[in-house]
């Protein structure tokens, strides 16, 4: 409801006497833009800026993936999501923002800091995700093992560690002896069925894995991040997530 309430807002400042003729006016350059928001919020972690498809508005997303629109002067923001009205009902424009990020910081990651589980050489790979996994996490111990059906269906499964309860704490350990392990894959599968693994430590991706999580999106675990940058939090039984994927 509140989003609704904020997509009506937008409607009513482009509406409103003056500001409908600003939004039409000539933006600032987003250098300029984002000049003037930092010069009333020197601590605002702005990870980019962008001409919105909402006329005469900035697009500005923050660390952690929020997102906030400014009118083209730089004058006020609004934080929230922006929905569009079409025939066959609203369109979340906001999300699909933060879905073409997601899908940009994906195709940024390097596949050799994930501990990886595809279907056979021979097999085709129909589809991969990305899942942000806690080795103590029940849904992810669940969504572990249903990986060889996943693989049977031709779905790779890609990991990243989000150990929820942060740097330093029992299950980051745990995801770093199973990414420094001799064999990842053996380590994570054993950890996940809650047997112990050998301690080790190595030069490691886990914090840096856990830090771009915040950048995903990802709030919980497993958070699985398709191909094209959606994020579906939470598990999903193997062959409806299969389904979702257009496999059948």
């Amino acid at each position: 409801m509140r989003n609704i309430v904020l997509s009506a807002l937008f409607a009513c400042l482009l509406t409103a006497p003056g500001l409908s003729a600003q939004a039409d006016s000539e933006m600032l350059s987003t250098e300029a833009a984002k000049a003037k928001l930092l010069q009333a919020r020197p601590n605002l972690p702005i990870t980019d800026i962008r001409v919105s498809k909402l006329p005469g508005f900035f697009e500005v997303v923050v660390q952690g993936g929020m997102i906030l629109y400014m009118d083209g002067q730089a004058d006020f923001f609004v934080a929230g999501d922006l929905f569009f009205v079409r025939p066959s009902g609203l369109v979340n424009a906001t999300e699909l923002a933060r879905t073409d990020k997601r899908r940009q910081l994906l195709e940024s990651l390097d596949e050799s800091d994930m501990i990886v589980f595809a279907p056979p050489p021979e097999e085709e790979v129909r589809a991969t995700i990305t899942v942000f996994t806690d080795i103590d996490c029940g849904y992810c111990r669940k969504l572990h093992q249903e990986v060889p059906e996943l693989n049977d269906f031709g779905i790779a499964v890609r990991y990243l560690a989000y150990p929820r309860a942060g740097v330093g704490s029992a299950s980051y350990k745990k995801a770093v002896s199973a990414w420094c392990a001799d064999n990842p894959q053996v380590a994570l599968t054993l950890a996940k069925a809650g047997q112990e693994i050998s301690q080790k430590t190595c030069n490691n991706p886990v914090t840096a894995q856990y830090d771009i999580g915040a950048e995903f999106g990802v709030s919980g675990t497993p958070a699985v991040i398709y191909e094209d940058g959606t994020l579906q939090p939470g598990y999903l039984p193997a062959a409806e997530l299969a389904q979702r994927l257009g496999i059948n």
